[in-house]
């Protein structure tokens, strides 16, 4: 049972007396405040100076590479440290102007752009989709018709999430955008939840509609400037120009650390391509803690700030993060671009940013008027939830009393058990001795999907090689009848199973990956 700071003097969070306020009543009240204030003296450390020690263990203890933290309360940054290094080979030390991905987290800024359209008149989140995107196509016409600019970001449409589009190929967005309407209906318009990025890939293309500017450049005229945010960057493509930027990393089964190539896929960047750097964090953040504003400029009215962070969708337990074990929510929603929950009675708006190597995570409590931010250059690393919460405790309860770091170790260290578990149980289930039913060159060709696009079968001296879109590269070898397994040696570190099926005629008919199924095309 914890204990929280109130107006000078300690309770019980059940609500029960302390001896501290016992004593009160018995003491003179000079005696009493010395004795307080003398303890307390002896118990307690500045804020800054506990987060910095846990961020350090779980440096240590994720194994994280390099990491930048900033906390900001009611526009003043409170704490702001980097640590560790870009790249594990240079050596090279993060700084303050060192680029991270912000992921997932780059949605809340989407949302902000769509919301000075909506400022400005030109937009109101009502708004059907279709009415400034003609071209926006869904498989379910009912739904295509009733989405509204609003559904694009709170993930209850009711169309499946299609990350394979992006994930297997490297083209644009609008050809992303026609593959995507080929994604099945997945429950009824707004009647349950899955998370969708191509959602927002369609968000930015309302904002180009609307402004006449893609949304990149947009987002950098209408909030990168304002807030003072010189060094970020809203395509991938420009980390490169930019300079002074983190390698990502993904750690094996035995978590030796990769590093792995950069996720550009600029194609569905409002869902999670904008980079940044602590110094422009720390100004972000600041926006966040003043309702809208930053340096006197409303960036959003208070209307619209304040509208997006209402709850908008129920998220099911099964959607939710695990740390919900640890926080013991009543209840679970997502806004526009923030996922809700309370923590200790009040509202806690955060999201996570997780892109191959990278992680982000940005957390806000508006009633305290005080924001939390994280980027780090290892996948995985979910001492990012410690930072957040142990944050939150420190500058909005006054406590230190909870272990984050250890708690959250202990959360995930089964889940990673479980990955090691499921890769002895697929071993046991490989059966030896089997040949493929065909030579190696029965089973190359082109093999298309309608949504995924084309895969490419080649022969190597070791096995096969599966290229899908001329992008994505998965070298195979031979795991039993006619089923291949690729190693890690790719862009996402994925051990891939590859499935050939044989037609009547005993020929390979088809192609089993990614739980879809790619026709092969017949010789020319």
């Amino acid at each position: 049972m914890s204990h929280r700071k109130v107006k000078g003097i300690f309770v019980h969070s059940m609500g029960k007396p302390n001896p501290y306020t016992m004593m009160s009543v018995l003491l003179p009240r000079a005696h009493f405040l010395a004795l307080f204030l003398f303890s307390s003296l002896l118990a307690a450390q500045p804020p800054e100076k506990s987060m910095d020690q846990m961020i350090r263990q779980g440096i240590a203890d994720w194994e994280v590479p390099g990491m930048v933290t900033a906390v900001v309360r009611d526009g003043k940054v409170v704490f702001s440290e980097a640590y560790g290094v870009k790249d594990l080979a240079s050596g090279s030390r993060v700084d303050r102007q060192t680029l991270f991905n912000m992921g997932s987290t780059t949605k809340a800024m989407v949302c902000m752009a769509l919301g000075v359209l909506v400022d400005r008149g030109q937009l109101q989140w009502e708004d059907r989709v279709a009415d400034h995107l003609p071209e926006f196509e869904l498989s379910d016409p009912y739904i295509r018709d009733e989405a509204r600019v609003k559904d694009l970001l709170t993930h209850n449409l009711g169309i499946s999430e299609a990350d394979l589009i992006w994930f297997v190929d490297s083209t644009s967005t609008a050809e992303a955008l026609k593959r995507f309407a080929l994604a099945k209906k997945a429950y009824p318009v707004r009647g349950g939840f899955q998370y969708n990025n191509l959602m927002y890939a369609v968000a930015g293309e309302v904002i180009r509609a609307v402004s006449g500017k893609h949304w990149a450049e947009f987002v950098r005229e209408v909030l990168f400037e304002p807030l003072e945010m010189h060094r970020t960057v809203a395509r991938a493509s420009e980390i490169f120009p930019a300079g002074n930027y983190v390698t990502p990393y993904y750690p094996d089964l035995e978590g030796n650390l990769h590093p792995v190539p950069y996720n550009q896929s600029d194609q569905i960047g409002a869902a999670g391509m904008i980079w940044t750097c602590l110094e422009d964090v720390e100004h972000y953040l600041q926006m966040l803690t003043q309702g809208g504003q930053y340096k006197g400029r409303q960036i959003l009215s208070p209307e619209t700030f304040a509208y997006l962070f209402e709850p908008h969708a129920f998220v099911p337990s099964a959607d939710f993060y695990p740390t919900q074990k640890l926080t013991r929510p009543h209840w679970k929603t997502y806004g526009l671009g923030w996922f809700q929950h309370d923590y200790r009675g009040q509202k806690l708006d955060f999201h996570t940013g997780s892109i191959t190597g990278l992680v982000a995570m940005a957390g806000v409590m508006h009633h305290a008027r005080t924001a939390v931010y994280v980027l780090a250059n290892r996948d995985h690393a979910e001492l990012r939830h410690a930072i957040l919460y142990k944050g939150m405790d420190l500058w909005v309860f006054g406590d230190d009393q909870r272990d984050w770091n250890g708690e959250i170790l202990e959360l995930y260290r089964p889940m990673q058990e479980r990955t090691h578990q499921q890769e002895k149980a697929l071993q046991g289930k490989r059966v030896a001795g089997t040949q493929p039913r065909l030579p190696l060159t029965g089973y190359t060709g082109t093999y298309r999907h309608p949504m995924l696009g084309t895969a490419e079968v080649l022969e190597t001296q070791e096995g096969l090689e599966l290229v899908f879109n001329g992008f994505a590269r998965f070298r195979t070898t031979h795991w039993h009848y006619d089923t291949f397994r690729s190693d890690a040696d790719n862009r996402y570190r994925l051990r891939l199973m590859a499935q050939f099926r044989l037609n009547p005629n005993g020929q390979v008919g088809a192609l089993e990956v990614f739980g879809e199924t790619f026709q092969r095309e017949p010789e020319p």
